[in-house]
């Protein structure tokens, strides 16, 4: 097992097993961790040993989402390439091996996003799944604004987004962003056993099949983030998001109704 301070990563049986480290940040996605993703998901991409990769999280949470000490002030990097959130969601949409997400206890923010890039979603049917964007004053990202309509439907996706309520795993299930549910204890072993079992297949033919089915669907999950990007930057650090992140930081409901 490799790992750094954010990553745990595991190479067995033709499974990489990625396991979000930042537990007492809930593993809310910064930019160092969006990096160490991003680098493990290439790697694993061309590594011919490689056919499946599994994502979990470390403690109560698959991730609380992104970080939003960093989304109150960004990062800014000064070695002329690219980091964050942006390249690690590119090399999320355009994966071309099974992906597999093994979702314990809380899953918000881009902790449900991803859930619609990946083949096969299994919960710990304890786990929660919030997409609390709009309550944050900003908008939905990582391509959600197309996948979530054609995973779940127009109307449970509006409900999600516009009420930013909690979907627990029966319903995750019943409206197809999650596979199966399993108690919590054998979340990853059955996860496991799944991927083991698409390891097992040619690699070649894995990778020719999940490309045919990305080219279904690539075009439009780029398209939608080409115009979620700029609404989300337009609203990041206005009136609605300051008056959310203090909220959250004072331990209080936001009070929007004073907003212009």
């Amino acid at each position: 097992m490799s790992q750094s301070d954010v990553l745990l990563i595991e190479d067995k049986d033709g499974v990489r097993l990625l396991t979000f480290n930042r537990p007492d940040a809930l593993n809310s996605f910064n930019a160092a961790f969006c990096d160490a993703m991003a680098a493990a998901l290439t790697e694993a991409a061309v590594r011919p040993d490689i056919a499946v990769v599994v994502m979990t999280g470390q403690g109560r949470a698959f991730t609380a989402g992104t970080d939003l000490g960093e989304l109150e002030t960004p990062v800014r990097h000064s070695d002329g390439k690219r980091h964050g959130f942006e390249p690690f969601i590119e090399v999320v949409e355009s994966f071309p091996k099974p992906l597999i997400a093994a979702v314990n206890g809380l899953g918000v923010g881009i902790g449900l996003t991803i859930l619609p890039h990946c083949d096969l979603v299994l919960m710990a049917d304890d786990a929660r799944l919030r997409a609390p964007f709009v309550a944050l004053g900003v908008t939905a990202e990582a391509g959600s604004t197309f996948l979530l309509p054609q995973t779940i439907g127009w109307q449970e996706t509006a409900h999600l987004l516009y009420t930013a309520s909690w979907m627990d795993a029966d319903k995750a299930v019943t409206c197809g962003l999650a596979w199966r549910k399993v108690p919590p204890a054998d979340l990853l072993e059955e996860t496991m056993t799944v991927a083991r079992q698409i390891a097992a297949q040619p690699v070649a033919s894995l990778i020719a099949t999940k490309q045919l089915l990305l080219d279904a669907r690539l075009a439009n999950v780029r398209g939608a983030r080409a115009r979620e990007i700029p609404t989300f930057a337009r609203l990041a650090g206005g009136p609605a998001n300051r008056e959310a992140i203090a909220a959250f930081k004072e331990k209080r409901e936001p009070d929007f109704r004073k907003l212009k």
